[in-house]
């Protein structure tokens, strides 16, 4: 992926954490990621969906809207597939 596409953004750290063997329906795990070593993202889910594995943002739990509504949301497709693959990269490479 070409960094000048993501506004000089970089994950520096991440962490995921599997749900080894627990079922919780089609979440897998949770990660967090730190970007640029100044901005942590907590609550991201490993989804298990019908065209594999995606990562999922963290929900507004107040939000009264018949949607779900994300916290946080990267604004552009490229920033999204990055975060995605450095999640899903780790949590491929935490259960091996």
């Amino acid at each position: 992926m070409k960094e000048e596409n993501l506004n000089g953004l970089k994950i520096t750290q991440v962490q995921v954490y599997p749900f080894n063997g627990e079922t919780m329906g089609y979440t897998k795990g949770l990660a967090t990621v730190v970007l640029n070593d100044v901005l942590l993202i907590r609550g991201l889910r490993v989804m298990d969906g019908p065209n594999g594995l995606f990562v999922a943002f963290p929900l507004d739990p107040f939000f009264k809207g018949e949607d779900f509504r994300s916290i946080v949301e990267p604004c552009n497709g490229d920033l999204r597939e990055y975060i995605e693959e450095c999640v899903l990269e780790k949590y491929q490479a935490t259960l091996a």
